[in-house]
C-alpha cells in the first residue's frame, strides 16, 4: 500500500503537539532531550536554565506531560528518549540510550543533530534490526527489508500508550503479518519513509 507522508505527517503532528500540547514547542522539547540525551537525570532547574523559562512555567508545562518519566527524587529519567531500558536501544556519543518507540529512533538524531546507533528486535521475531542514523537519515539498515509499524493516535489520549506502543521494527513485512492481523488499525512502512516522517516530524515538533 502507498502511503501519503504528508498527510500522516499532519496526522501525527495534530496528536503529538495539538493545541495545548508542549511537546510541540521548542522551547521544551528541543532543550530537554539535549539534556536527556547527556545521560543523566534531569532537574526541573536545570531545564529552567536551559529553555531561559521559569521553574513556574517549566513545572505547568510538565504538568501537561502524563507520559514524562521520573525518578524517586523527581528527575526527568525519560520523554521519548529515556534512561530507563525499553527495546529500543538508541547509542549516541557513547552513551545507552533507550527511546519509547521505533519511530523515536528515527527522530531524534535529526533533532540533536548527532548520529545514533540503533539496535531494537523484531517484533515478530527477535531478530535484531540495527540501523546507523544520521542528521540527514539512514545510513544503513539490517536487514535491508526491515519495516516500521505506524498508527494513527487519538488527539486526546496519552501519546504512549496511543502511538508509542504500536510502533516496531520488523525485520520483514511478512514477519509484521501476524501482529497486523491482531492490530488492524496498523499499517507498515519502509524504513526509508519511517525515517522520513521522522525528520519532518523533528521539524515540527521544534517549530511549535
Amino acid at each position: 500500500m502507498t502511503w501519503d507522508v504528508d498527510q500522516l505527517v499532519h496526522q501525527l503532528t495534530a496528536s503529538l503537539g495539538g493545541s495545548g500540547n508542549p511537546r510541540s514547542t521548542s522551547w521544551l522539547f528541543g532543550p530537554l532531550l539535549e539534556l536527556l540525551a547527556q545521560g543523566q537525570p534531569v532537574t526541573t532547574d536545570q531545564l529552567a536554565d536551559a529553555t531561559a523559562q521559569p521553574v513556574d512555567q517549566v513545572h505547568h508545562a510538565l504538568t501537561a506531560m502524563p507520559d514524562t518519566e521520573y525518578d524517586e527524587q523527581g528527575r526527568i529519567v525519560g520523554s521519548g528518549l529515556t534512561l530507563r531500558p525499553t527495546p529500543h536501544r538508541f547509542a549516541i556519543d557513547g552513551r545507552q540510550l533507550y527511546t519509547w518507540c521505533a519511530l523515536d529512533t528515527l527522530i531524534f538524531p535529526a533533532i540533536l543533530g548527532r548520529t545514533a546507533q540503533v539496535t531494537s528486535p523484531c517484533r515478530g521475531t527477535g531478530q535484531p534490526v540495527r540501523l546507523s542514523v544520521g542528521t540527514d537519515g539512514i545510513g544503513s539498515v539490517e536487514p535491508a527489508t526491515a519495516v516500521v509499524s505506524i498508527v494513527t493516535p487519538d488527539d486526546h489520549a496519552p501519546i504512549r500508550a496511543a502511538f508509542c506502543n504500536h510502533v516496531h521494527f520488523f525485520a520483514t513485512p511478512d514477519a509484521a503479518q501476524p501482529w497486523l492481523t491482531e492490530n488492524p488499525l496498523a499499517t507498515i512502512i519502509s524504513v526509508a519513509d519511517a525515517c522520513e516522517l521522522g525528520q519532518q516530524l523533528a521539524q515540527a515538533l521544534l517549530e511549535g
